[in-house]
């Protein structure tokens, strides 16, 4: 019963409440070459103690031991004890956003200061409780760029990170938008002259990364001025937060959709993350999910309010900024903590450490016959390289020297084989990075 949770005789009493003979007719509305009719090619039956064993040694495939040169949207930093000390708190991890937010205090403050980092942090005015992650938060901004400027058009950097590209194009469908992408110049930025060409009077958004999916660094203050000129509205896309502990905020842009997982949070097989939205005070109306506010009491003792709540059915129904944003409220917990834990300095000085790292193992890698960097902006902590050989070959050979290898770019981009992305953090030792080089040097030399 511990993993069988529902008898026989239970789920006959279920599908007798809800008026069903069976499981096959309660799922009668799956089309019937999607439902899946043989048994999963699971191991066992086991027995209890056998599946523990069988766990533990999946687990054991995951030990220590290997070195990662993988980001792309997803980052190892070091992360404090203390953090996930009170994120077990009862209080905290047993809780959901609140929906009688004022009795809840502690949870209505954590959110408050999660809001004032994440604006000082980007350089906006407000920013809102949190969203899922990264991706929903860009598509997000963009929807929110419709509703204010009340056009459909949406021009996206080719370098925006291709799975935000495919959210966005998803929500895209439905909604009656048009999304068009703009290429990247040579030295990887977003084609300043493709941007002004294709800008005009009915575009609500352009989107744009920074640092982008190539680890550049966008000239966002540049590209201000022409888009606003039309209009439109500037989306700042940050993928990776911690950067701005080093790179200037984007405070030029209209609306910024950050992914805060370097704040406290580990990859954890690729979720839950939190997601962030920030705008210009003017466009506070039209942002979806919470605010939280700080006001006082009738004796003047300060308290935490919720001001904003435009997301839902329950609030607002068809008129609701978005009906599937929520709250990551455990999550925006560990981004507040982390952030608290390490401070202004801290910050910098992670950051810091990110970036020295990146150009030691790009010098590295570039004294390897054959291995360039593809492009020439400004990175912080990935850079993209070309290589002589198949990446995915390459990184098969680093595997089985027990090293992560870096993103292969030519799946999402075709123009872009035997070119992949590097990342190196704060958490990437001296050592690690010239076994990377060593091991790639070794894989090159061997014949094909």
């Amino acid at each position: 019963m511990r993993y069988l949770p529902k008898s026989p005789a239970e789920r006959r009493e279920m599908l007798a409440a809800i008026g069903v003979k069976s499981v096959d007719e309660l799922f009668r509305g799956i089309p019937e070459k999607f439902r899946l009719r043989e048994a999963l090619a699971l191991p066992g039956p086991m027995s209890e103690a056998e599946i523990i064993a069988y766990f533990k040694e999946r687990a054991a495939e995951n030990s220590l031991g290997y070195s990662s040169f993988l980001g792309a949207g997803v980052y190892q930093h070091l992360r404090s004890v203390v953090t996930d000390v009170i994120l077990q708190r009862g209080e905290f991890l047993t809780s959901y956003t609140p929906y009688q937010a004022e009795i809840a205090q502690g949870t209505l403050q954590a959110i408050f200061e999660f809001q004032t980092l994440m604006c000082q942090l980007t350089g906006q005015d407000v920013a809102n409780a949190s969203m899922y992650d990264g991706s929903t938060a860009t598509t997000e901004a963009v929807l929110m760029a419709e509703r204010i400027t009340g056009r459909r058009r949406v021009l996206v950097a080719r370098s925006l990170h291709p799975e935000y590209r495919q959210v966005l194009k998803t929500y895209a469908k439905n909604c009656g938008l048009t999304v068009e992408e703009i290429s990247y110049a040579p030295d990887g930025t977003l084609d300043a002259s493709a941007l002004q060409s294709a800008l005009k009077d009915d575009v609500c958004a352009v989107v744009v990364q920074s640092p982008n999916f190539f680890g550049c660094i966008e000239p966002l203050a540049a590209l201000a001025g022409s888009v606003q000129g039309q209009g439109a509205l500037l989306v700042a896309v940050v993928a990776e937060a911690l950067s701005l502990g080093l790179v200037r905020p984007p405070a030029e842009a209209d609306i910024v959709a950050l992914e805060g997982q370097s704040f406290g949070l580990p990859p954890s097989y690729g979720g839950p993350f939190v997601g962030v939205l920030a705008a210009k005070e003017k466009y506070l109306r039209q942002m979806p999910g919470r605010l939280a506010g700080q006001t006082s009491d009738t004796e003047g003792r300060r308290g935490f309010v919720l001001t904003l709540a435009t997301r839902e059915q329950h609030i607002r129904r068809e008129k609701a900024t978005s009906n599937i944003c929520t709250n990551q409220a455990l999550c925006a917990l560990a981004a507040t903590v982390h952030l608290c834990l390490l401070g202004k300095e801290g910050l910098r000085e992670t950051a810091q450490h990110n970036f020295s790292k990146a150009q030691f193992a790009l010098a590295e890698l570039e004294k390897i016959p054959g291995v360039t960097r593809s492009f020439s902006a400004p990175f912080f902590n990935e850079f993209t390289v070309k290589l002589p050989r198949s990446t995915r070959m390459l990184n098969a050979d680093l595997l089985r020297e027990k090293i992560i290898g870096p993103f292969v770019l030519g799946t999402d981009y075709p123009e872009l084989t035997m070119q992949a992305v590097v990342c190196v953090t704060e958490t990437t030792s001296r050592a690690e990075i010239e076994r990377l080089a060593a091991a790639l040097r070794r894989a090159l030399e061997r014949p094909v």
